[in-house]
């Protein structure tokens, strides 16, 4: 597969005072940006059921999310993602058992591959780095996403970006102790915004990843 970055990520349920706690550890606001996610698959899931999650974002261009080793139990997820076009048409390829077509963006192979649109929806975010220090006195850059959606969902994210997968543990702990930090409890999961769209909208969808998934989180 294509290298791309891994992205380590925690996500919660915010409270009334998330924004003023950020603070008070020292995050600074990036900005406050409101935009719209599509969700494309196969009517089967076939990606999603894979843990493959493609997703193009209003402004963004397209990602799609491949999965980590999940070496490491616990609440939370690890990605692998890809952002040029042509790595994430060689991976949808790979997943699907199609052919690499020739030369051509995603949507190009949208029509030839059976993908269509699953989800879309709008979300208002504020986001926040901080950099946070860990026992060995190393220090990492953290992202704090504060999500809204259109249909009335709130969620929280915490997130680290690493090379490689020897670099997960030591985000994974920077995470779990700004989680703490942000009064969330140890072992508690928020399910993301696309999968109680499904429950909420597509509830045969959603049962599809139900019987994939169980109880586990996906991105």
């Amino acid at each position: 597969m294509a290298q791309g970055l891994i992205e380590v990520e925690r996500k919660f349920v915010p409270g009334p005072g998330t924004e003023e706690r950020l603070q008070e550890l020292g995050g600074t606001l990036e900005h406050r940006v409101t935009f719209r996610d599509s969700y494309y698959d196969t009517p089967e899931l076939s990606l999603m059921r894979a843990d493959y999650w493609l997703r193009q974002r209003e402004g963004s261009g397209w990602e799609l999310k491949c999965p980590g080793a999940a070496s490491v139990s616990g609440p939370h997820t690890e990605y692998t993602e890809l952002t040029a076009e042509p790595s994430i048409v060689v991976q949808l390829c790979e997943v699907l058992g199609a052919v690499v077509p020739g030369a051509g963006g995603v949507a190009a192979v949208l029509g030839p591959l059976g993908l269509q649109l699953v989800a879309s929806f709008v979300t208002k975010r504020s986001a926040w780095k901080l950099v946070l220090s860990g026992a060995d006195g190393e220090e990492r850059l953290l992202r704090v996403d504060l999500d809204t959606a259109d249909f009335g969902y709130a969620v929280g994210e915490v997130e680290a970006l690493v090379d490689k997968e020897a670099e997960v543990p030591a985000a994974l702990e920077k995470i779990h102790h700004l989680s703490s930090l942000l009064g969330v409890l140890a072992q508690e999961k928020a399910p993301a915004k696309l999968i109680v769209y499904l429950q909420r909208f597509r509830p045969q969808d959603y049962q599809r990843l139900l019987e994939v998934y169980g109880s586990k989180e996906q991105p």
